[in-house]
């Protein structure tokens, strides 16, 4: 059975979600989980997600937009990253190509080279191969795409 004790209101339920979109933006699945976390009903939740959106609270598009924006610009992601993690919160296809021209191309390439330089500085391996294939699992976990990151290893490891 349900562990939690408190039981809201409709409205309550709608004040403690507003607080919790305006501290940071949220996806709707986000949204979703946590009114089911409170106890909320299906309706309930139809209608509080309904309210968030009409009052601007919940929006879809500046989500994705901050997400990328911040996963890239805080956590040095790539584009394959980003994308992958914004499908995971059921973001549209439409949305995640949105958020995607958050990215400045001349600041990707400038991210990319910095983040490979400072991470090969750090890599103590010494055979070529395994600094190669170091440096390439490194970028590619991070999300950059394969081309891009074989193209700095030629740059960087020739």
């Amino acid at each position: 059975m349900n562990q939690q004790s408190k039981s809201y209101t409709v409205q309550e339920a709608t004040k403690k979600i507003e607080s919790y979109c305006t501290y940071q933006d949220r996806c709707h699945k986000e949204v979703v989980s946590k009114l089911k976390d409170m106890g909320m009903i299906p309706i309930a939740i139809d209608t509080i997600i309904a309210q968030l959106i009409e009052d601007r609270f919940l929006n879809e598009e500046r989500f994705a937009k901050s997400f990328a924006r911040g996963k890239f610009n805080i956590k040095k992601w790539g584009k394959n990253r980003i994308v992958r993690e914004l499908k995971f919160r059921d973001i549209s296809k439409y949305n995640i190509t949105t958020a995607l021209k958050e990215i400045e191309p001349e600041a990707y390439s400038t991210t990319l080279d910095h983040l490979a330089k400072k991470r090969l500085d750090q890599i103590t391996e010494t055979n070529t191969q395994k600094r190669r294939k170091k440096l390439a699992d490194y970028l590619l976990y991070r999300g950059w795409e394969s081309h891009l990151v074989y193209e700095k290893l030629q740059e960087l490891i020739p």
